[in-house]
């Protein structure tokens, strides 16, 4: 029999800001007010079929729900269905296709437990936060449902709405146990600094309708909150009163603080790039699906294995990054469209590798720098030997890098670090700047951190200031376009031996004057003894190894 409630019922829900309806929409209202639970009242003669389904919506599905609205669903949706159509957004609102109506003379009351991530997530999905949601994105107690059943039955019989029948559905599969916590009175006083007695502590925590035996304590199901020690002494000390706390002064050890050796390192590094004219950003570590196609990540390549984020503030912020490049590209464009004509920026930040097997990602941290104006590659590769050197990086070295479709074929490199891949450094690829909107060249290294920090060597070693002159050679070759620069440093280095102080480059060049896949590079060696002056025919016995070593291993000819 539907029709208007009582007015006692109607003044509580009125006061506790509810706007009556009807005496079955009411009781389900008054329900939740006084047991937390929310239900929902169905015309049962509109349920097609004559079955509940609970399931996900399938793709495009669409309800208008009892506000009278029309909302589109997904997938990530729960749905209360019949036979035919969704009827409910579980947890959220009711369906307008199933309401109860004025001449409704067969109800049917559902009182369930949904789990609260999934409802807000549907809620924030569909901008529909209701009391429903609202209390069962909190977390509800499952056992809380049949009683909340039991006394919305109770109450159409009281108010002479209907006749109950006897039939109840209960599907409750992995009913909630609550684990039990250790109770140990001594432990709770010292981690309080109180002196509590047991017997108090036990009234207390009984009162809280929890079990205490065998030097357990077992919450009540509607506790979920207490999950250790520390909660159940948080309880204790609540209701014996924290006016009761005795005053005392701090006490304990005092220890030296200070920074552990990676901070102190990573503070050097960004010391050393803000001298190097650099400004330190931070960046957000989650970043949009669609930068992967804007840094021209192939569709096989594992940068696109990702974390995706739950519950994320948008598309652009629904993954955790796996490179820091992207990042660094945003904010160029952000300082270039801000009419800034030069811009060199770092950043030292995480990025985010799934693990197979495991529930946390590994997290490694790296230096990205990144900078266009009047720059070139060779800016870029000078600040980072600056950094390397100043905190005592050994073993850096470079290698030509052309299969990165991030970086441009021709100018960009490897970074090697203590014989291991360590990052990629170069210019941008002209069409991912293109994605970017950075019409200008634009140059970016990332680098492992752990790389850099591992293979620090700070050791000072004494070196008398030399007895004996240093002597000087310059020496021009032709070589092939394709020989790397730092092949050619290897050799020489190779060659000369101990002899050798000092390599330096010069000179590098193409032109009319040379074939095309040939250019002339040009070094001055700086040679020097410990023990005597070195004579001619010392000197000129060294140059000619150094340059029998350049013929046989990359065919140099001396110009």
């Amino acid at each position: 029999k539907v029709g208007e409630s009582p007015a006692w019922i109607k003044e509580r829900l009125k006061s506790a800001g509810v706007r009556p309806i009807n005496n079955i929409v009411d009781i389900t209202n008054f329900v939740m007010l006084e047991y937390g639970q929310p239900m929902h009242a169905f015309d049962y003669n509109l349920i097609k079929g004559s079955e509940i389904i609970v399931r996900n919506a399938e793709a495009g599905e669409k309800i208008t729900t009892l506000d009278g609205t029309e909302h589109k669903l997904d997938p990530s949706m729960l749905v209360i269905a019949d036979a035919e159509r969704a009827i409910a957004v579980a947890g959220v609102m009711g369906g307008e296709n199933s309401e109860i109506q004025e001449n409704t003379n067969m109800i049917l009351f559902e009182s369930a437990n949904f789990d609260g991530a999934s409802v807000r997530i549907t809620a924030k999905k569909l901008g529909m936060r209701t009391e429903a949601s609202g209390r069962y994105e909190k977390g509800l107690d499952p056992n809380i449902a049949e009683m909340a059943l039991d006394r919305a039955c109770e109450l159409v019989e009281m108010l002479g709405a209907g006749e109950v029948t006897d039939v109840m559905q209960d599907v409750y599969g992995k009913k909630r146990i609550m684990n039990a916590i250790e109770f140990n009175a001594d432990k709770i006083n010292n981690f309080l600094g109180t002196d509590i007695s047991e017997a108090e502590m036990i009234r207390i925590l009984t009162e809280l309708e929890c079990k205490v035996e065998k030097g357990k304590v077992t919450p009540p199901t509607f506790r979920a909150d207490l999950e250790g020690f520390a909660d159940i002494a948080e309880e204790v000390l609540r209701f014996h009163g924290y006016d009761k706390m005795p005053m005392t002064l701090l006490r304990g050890d005092t220890t030296a603080g200070g920074r552990t050796l990676r901070q102190s390192l990573s503070l050097k590094i960004k010391n050393i790039l803000v001298g190097a004219g650099g400004f330190e950003i931070l960046t957000y570590s989650f970043t949009s699906p669609k930068s992967f196609d804007m840094l021209k990540i192939p569709e096989n390549s594992e940068l696109r294995n990702v974390i995706k984020i739950i519950n994320p503030l948008g598309e652009e912020n629904s993954v955790m990054r796996r490179t820091t490049v992207g990042s660094m590209l945003e904010n160029l464009a952000n300082n270039y469209n801000s009419r800034n004509e030069q811009a060199k920026l770092f950043e030292i930040g995480k990025i985010f590798n799934p693990v197979p097997g495991e529930s946390l990602a590994d997290e490694p941290e790296k230096l990205t720098i990144g900078m266009y104006g009047s720059v070139d590659f060779f800016d870029l590769k000078g600040m980072v030997e600056v950094m390397a050197d100043a905190v005592g990086v050994k073993n850096m070295k470079f290698a030509a890098e052309s299969e990165n479709p991030t970086f441009h074929p021709g100018r960009t490199a490897k970074v090697f670090i203590g014989g291991k891949e360590a990052g990629i450094m170069g210019e941008i690829h002209p069409d991912v700047l293109k994605n970017y909107g950075i019409p200008v060249k634009a140059y970016v290294a990332e680098i492992d951190l752990d790389a850099i920090i591992e293979n620090i060597d700070n050791k000072k070693s004494y070196v008398e200031t030399p007895k004996f002159p240093a002597v000087t050679r310059d020496i021009a070759m032709l070589v092939s376009d394709d020989v790397p620069v730092a092949d050619i440093e290897d050799i020489v280095k190779e060659a000369a031996g101990k002899l050798l102080e000092e390599l330096k480059l010069f000179d590098v060049y193409k032109g009319s004057q040379i074939a095309a896949d040939k250019k002339s590079v040009a070094y001055s060696l700086s040679l020097r003894s410990a023990e005597k002056t070195l004579g001619e025919d010392e000197v000129n016995a060294v140059m000619d190894k150094v340059l029998s070593a350049l013929s046989e291993k990359i065919g140099a000819e001396l110009r």
